[in-house]
């Protein structure tokens, strides 16, 4: 740690941050420490941290700015966070170390007792000159929070160009992969690729790859779950399908949203599933707490009155960010209460770090908003805590829970081929809907339907890009096997034990008689979940093999499919799984290179 870095963690209070969790060195860990040096080396006028959900970027920060205050770099600070809460929650941190912020500031001087403010973006949007004219008069060092939300509306980005050109000192800071549209964000530098796209350059990264490593995150285990949903549509058609079975786009969403319906068997199941992990977690860390996410209003209480049945006890309920709530948040933070549910403010940087349990209740499927709702869960306070996040078997959640250590820049120019897909360049449509007010129309009834029916049934776990588990019944031995699995684990221990489990269920499978077989009985890893376009596309893959295939071996196409299926096993192609279609195109693959 170099002198200036040094001071600048020595003057801080001696309570500061407060909460040591495991691994920090002095009073800053390792990645605080080596930012903090970057930034010391070089004195940027602009300075962009991008940091995993729970890595500290508060508590960098607020050291980089008591080390420019005390250095007479500047004279005052301005924190911009996303919401009321966050703001609050930046005036509480920084009063910790002796940075008194005003969070209710509006208009007019600020009081002689504060070293400066903080405000929301939309404060700024409101009056963008009231800043400007703060940030002109005396040296100012603006900490722009999770700043990808300058670029939420095009007057906001604006209102933060016009505010703060002026400001001596800007530190920029996200902790999730920025947005998916190409609104340029305000103070951050791009620098233009070999392939001629301009991405953003971060000065410092610290990836949740590199902070799981470091015992600064815990380990996320997501335990997904599928089940069999019957709804009908508009028309007045009933349909059913299995959640992870091939489907179209809008099938996935209607299957979805009937999984998610409180009336139905899933949600009750899953809930009951992840109290029963909660309990488990709670033996080695008794406070532990669980939230739901919910979609709407209506969902959050229907769950609240679930979990009450379920547990006997009534959880918190957040329904919206106002005063009252940012005040449930902080109690049930600082408590012991079991459940938490919620429709907003949890999705980025509100503090609970107490949380290990969660349920992904909500159809947003935007990677932004999943990697900032897991993040809610990573948090470290010890070494060994294991987080565990609940999910439906969904194509694209369990895609970014497969991405976890993936890290993105902001991509202003985005050439698009001609019918590609991509899951990452959906529109923040939904990120915006999800911050909404929920009494404003959300546009739900898009697809309308009627939910009928829905059971759960446990699906697979997905842990360090990997899948686990083979289908079971909620109340299992073999579902127990997976919800009992210890709080406090390395995470090298979380991959054996997972390994373990796996090959135990599949050996249980093997000893029963092939009548009691009623689930799908294969390792998660041979039954990849996949979207209805990609098994068109494994299907279509198969034919042009077997295709070829007919021109090198004069056998007919018939007969190649009935060989493929008496050596591979399994039903006619259209009705084989994903990985009895790979495993079929490897095997016309072999067979055509021994005829070469």
């Amino acid at each position: 740690m170099t002198t200036t870095a040094a001071s600048a963690s020595h003057h801080l209070s001696p309570a500061f941050p407060g909460r040591a969790p495991w691994g920090t060195a002095g009073k800053l860990r390792a990645w605080q420490q080596g930012a903090m040096e970057r930034y010391l080396q070089t004195q940027p006028r602009d300075f962009l941290a991008v940091a995993t959900p729970g890595a500290g970027k508060t508590t960098f920060a607020l050291t980089l700015a008591s080390w420019l205050l005390h250095h007479h770099v500047v004279q005052q600070v301005t924190v911009v966070a996303p919401t009321e809460h966050l703001k609050k929650q930046w005036a509480d941190a920084a009063a910790r170390i002796g940075i008194k912020l005003d969070p209710e500031y509006s208009a007019g001087p600020v009081g002689k007792d504060y070293h400066g403010v903080a405000v929301t973006y939309a404060g700024v949007g409101v009056r963008p000159m009231l800043h400007r004219n703060r940030s002109e008069q005396r040296k100012t060092l603006v900490i722009l929070d999770e700043i990808h939300h300058a670029g939420d509306s095009k007057s906001w980005g604006e209102a933060c160009l016009e505010a703060f050109e002026p400001a001596t000192r800007r530190l920029t800071l996200t902790g999730t992969p920025f947005r998916s549209d190409t609104n340029p964000i305000p103070f951050v530098t791009y620098e233009e690729g070999n392939d001629g796209i301009r991405r953003s350059a971060a000065d410092y990264t610290y990836g949740y790859g590199s902070a799981l490593a470091d015992g600064v995150v815990r380990p996320v285990i997501f335990l997904a779950y599928s089940g069999n949903m019957r709804w009908r549509t508009k028309a007045g058609d009933e349909i059913e399908a299995r959640l992870g079975e091939p489907m179209t786009k809008d099938a996935i969403s209607q299957a979805w949203r009937t999984a998610l319906d409180p009336r139905g068997e899933w949600m009750p199941s899953v809930l009951r599933a992840a109290d029963q992990r909660l309990t488990e977690v709670r033996k080695s860390v008794p406070d532990a707490g669980a939230l739901v996410i919910a979609t709407d209003q209506d969902s959050a209480r229907a769950y609240a009155k679930l979990i009450r049945e379920i547990t006997g006890s009534k959880p918190t309920v957040v329904l919206s960010d106002d005063t009252g709530a940012s005040k449930r948040i902080d109690d049930f933070s600082g408590g012991d209460d079991r459940w938490m549910v919620a429709v907003r403010m949890v999705s980025e940087g509100v503090d609970v770090p107490r949380l290990a349990v969660g349920v992904y209740a909500t159809t947003i499927s935007t990677p932004l908003f999943f990697a900032q709702a897991v993040g809610r869960f990573v948090r470290s306070r010890r070494r060994g805590e294991t987080a565990s996040v609940f999910l439906p078997t969904i194509p694209n959640l369990l895609t970014f829970a497969n991405e976890m250590e993936r890290e993105r820049d902001h991509v202003l120019d985005k050439p698009k081929k001609e019918g590609e897909e991509d899951p990452y360049a959906e529109s923040e449509k939904e990120m915006d809907e999800a911050n909404r007010e929920e009494d404003e129309d959300t546009g739900e009834e898009m697809l309308p339907f009627e939910a009928l029916e829905s059971d759960a049934v446990f699906d697979r776990v997905t842990y360090n890009g990997a899948d686990f588990g083979m289908q079971a019944h909620p109340g299992s031995e073999e579902e127990q096997d997976y919800l009992g699995i210890p709080g406090l684990l390395e995470p090298d221990q979380v991959e054996m034990l997972l390994q373990k489990r796996q090959a135990r269920q599949i050996a249980h499978s093997r000893k029963k008689p092939d009548t009691e077989a009623d689930l799908l009985e294969l390792p998660a890893e041979r039954r990849p979940v996949v979207s209805h376009k990609e098994m068109m596309e494994l299907r279509r893959q198969l034919n042009n093999m077997v295709g070829a295939y007919v021109h090198q071996s004069g056998k007919p196409h018939g007969a190649i499919h009935t060989e493929l299926r008496r050596v591979c096993g399994g039903p006619p192609a259209a009705e084989a799984t994903p990985g009895q279609l790979r495993q079929r195109i490897a095997k016309v693959q072999e067979w055509a290179t021994r005829m070469r």
